[in-house]
């Protein structure tokens, strides 16, 4: 029976994936995500046309560099459409349901009803208990666990599941978007005045500030995700400090995940597993209401 029962939860938690997958390719995000590419590979072919090192070198036979730039873009959309279409890691199923289908050790189910001092929230939305470090997502309409938050640039939640992948993201974009700001700044032709200078550059220039805008905010996101991820903790923690229920009562300088910089980065990109993040609150010792 419960073999059954276990097949019926997999099998219900398999359709809503891919039924969620199909909506975020032809959901809302759709038009984001067109947008997205369209304006990498317009960039990208901008570069190649006008008179850049990329151009030189192709012209020149030497496609080592062009091969190389294409291929990291691409590489990033690939990310991009990774990350964005990638399951964050919603709550579908009560602790003891995701507990069993997520392999949980017996010894760990057996450490859990020790913890239960801390009252767990049922979602008035999605009406299932909500994991330490979950929230639910309204436009996603879903709890997402270890809830980072909503990204409308990917039109999906950054969670558990897509955090690492969202983060590798930012840096191949990062790369990129510098790469062409280089290429790009490479291509600008002297002229006798302002005015034909502006006329022959003006596409180049274009893309240089538009290239030059989103790697800027590109590696204020990187750097920001970064920070938190040394420190444990999340943006959604981060600025919601004062109104979760499991931090408001520790002191103001004090993380009940952090294990130290080192530990936390090498967990984050590392380690695979799913955490269960109540043992890890209490065996810090911080107490909660």
């Amino acid at each position: 029976m419960v073999v059954q029962n276990t097949f019926i939860i997999r099998c219900v938690k398999c359709t809503s994936k891919y039924a969620r997958m199909f909506k975020n390719v032809f959901g809302s995000g759709f038009l984001v995500r067109t947008a997205h590419v369209f304006l990498t590979w317009v960039i990208t072919l901008i570069l190649f046309v006008h008179d850049t090192d990329l151009r030189r070198e192709e012209e020149a036979g030497r496609l080592t560099l062009p091969i190389l730039f294409v291929l990291l873009v691409l590489l990033s959309v690939l990310l991009y459409f990774a990350v964005s279409l990638m399951d964050p890691g919603f709550v579908l199923a009560d602790d003891c349901d995701l507990q069993f289908a997520l392999g949980i050790a017996e010894e760990q189910q057996d450490m859990i009803p020790q913890i239960k001092p801390f009252r767990q929230r049922r979602c008035g939305h999605c009406l299932l208990q909500q994991p330490m470090r979950s929230k639910h997502c309204q436009t996603c309409q879903h709890c997402v666990r270890r809830y980072d938050h909503h990204c409308p640039w990917i039109e999906n939640c950054v969670g558990e599941r897509n955090h690492r992948w969202f983060v590798l993201y930012l840096a191949v974009q990062f790369v990129v978007l510098l790469w062409g700001l280089h290429m790009a700044w490479s291509g600008f032709s002297d002229a006798a005045t302002w005015q034909v200078w502006l006329k022959s550059n003006s596409m180049l220039l274009v893309t240089c500030a538009v290239v030059a805008l989103l790697a800027f905010t590109v590696l204020l996101l990187l750097g920001s995700h970064l920070y938190l991820v040394s420190l444990n903790t999340t943006t959604w923690e981060f600025m919601s400090r004062h109104r979760i229920s499991y931090l408001k009562h520790c002191g103001v300088d004090e993380n009940p995940f952090d294990r130290g910089t080192l530990r936390n980065l090498w967990s984050f990109f590392c380690v695979w597993s799913t955490v269960v993040w109540e043992q890890a609150y209490f065996r810090q010792g911080c107490d909660s209401a």
